[in-house]
């Protein structure tokens, strides 16, 4: 028994549905889990299905070369995925460990389905971390003069590994509009959710100073548009007078971790699929 995992968007007409179920049937498939969702405001329609075949060597390869025929009737975006391939990333991380720290638990512990090939990094903080975990550090330090050399470092690592999909696990740098545009749609940050109000380092300080009530985080994927990537996740806690700037932090650090941990797991799973600058996330 082997599973896949269809995704499509399309132009919303009449049939698609039917059309594409009545394809499974031709390939002896069953329909484990479907999702949908028809936009009224964009006219689209976004469908995910969970499938398994049985009786039948097959791949993703040909399973597309056969949906092709379909995919250009109803003008659909589609792809067949491994439903049991774990994807790897590369993870991009600084000084802050706490998102590092909860993506290796979480790979290491089964809870997140992905294999990690690597964790970069412009400081040396967490080599001894990601070595715990087995898993191989690289020290790529950057300044204004190196910046150009040090992403085409990234670049190297992304296609000599295989990476599908890179995150920036508190990566306090800036990608160029060049890297931006490399890993278009398969690399993924994570920031506190006071931007703009409070921009810069200690955005906890400054939240703390300024009395908020609730802090939050944000996962989205990367564009050249600083922090205005689609958003995949969010999340927020409520927070009171009482709390220190570093209570404040650590909460924020909890939250950091978990949106970010939901933001990998869903693309992984394929459950992401875009409608122009927003997502549609499959549950």
């Amino acid at each position: 028994m082997s599973d896949y995992i269809l995704t499509l968007s399309c132009p919303d007409r009449t049939g698609i549905v039917h059309a594409v179920t009545g394809w499974l049937l031709e390939q002896h498939g069953n329909v484990v889990q479907a999702q949908q969702f028809g936009d009224a405001e964009t006219e689209r329609f976004f469908l995910r299905i969970h499938f398994s075949l049985s009786g039948k060597e097959t791949n993703v390869t040909e399973l597309n070369e056969a949906f092709a025929p379909l995919a250009t009737e109803f003008n659909m975006d589609a792809h067949i995925y491994d439903a049991n391939r774990k994807a790897r990333i590369l993870i991009l991380v600084s000084r802050q460990g706490h998102c590092l720290n909860d993506l290796l638990f979480r790979t290491h512990s089964g809870q997140l389905p992905v294999e990690i090939a690597a964790v970069l990094s412009n400081h040396q903080d967490h080599a001894t971390l990601a070595s715990s975990y087995n898993i191989p550090f690289h020290h790529l330090p950057v300044t204004a003069e190196t910046k150009q050399e040090q992403e085409q470092q990234i670049l190297r690592f992304v296609d000599t590994l295989g990476i599908d999909l890179v995150v920036l696990a508190r990566y306090m740098q800036i990608l160029s509009p060049e890297l931006c545009r490399a890993l278009s749609g398969r690399a993924i940050n994570i920031h506190h959710s006071f931007l703009p109000s409070f921009k810069g380092a200690r955005p906890y300080h400054q939240a703390h100073a300024r009395g908020v009530k609730i802090i939050g985080a944000t996962a989205h994927y990367v564009t050249e548009d600083l922090d205005e990537g689609p958003i995949i996740e969010q999340d927020i806690e409520r927070v009171n007078h009482s709390m220190s700037a570093h209570e404040l932090t650590q909460v924020g650090s909890d939250v950091e971790s978990l949106v970010l941990s939901r933001a990998v797991a869903a693309h992984v799973q394929h459950r992401i699929l875009l409608n122009g600058q927003r997502t549609i996330v499959f549950r």
